[in-house]
């Protein structure tokens, strides 16, 4: 799965533009290697997104095309 796409599926960003907006900007990072809008995203990959002053770090624990808001949360696990 693209991460912008795993990233909106998820709610970790809101919206997929923005996913694809902060890739861009090199905010996003897949197993600390920087992820463009299409790097492909697997279970169990690391996940660093840099929002302003702070970051998320979580991992990967489940891929699924189609989210509600409750299986959004059980796609990852937060680890800072």
């Amino acid at each position: 799965m693209r991460i912008d796409k795993f990233l909106k599926n998820s709610r970790l960003i809101k919206r997929r533009t923005l996913a694809k907006d902060a890739c861009d900007q090199d905010r996003v990072f897949i197993n600390d290697k920087p992820a463009k809008a299409g790097s492909d995203v697997k279970v169990g990959d690391v996940i660093l997104i840099r929002f302003g002053y702070g970051e998320i770090k979580a991992r990967v624990l489940l891929l699924s095309e189609h989210t509600n808001k409750d299986l959004a949360s059980s796609m990852y696990e937060i680890i800072t």
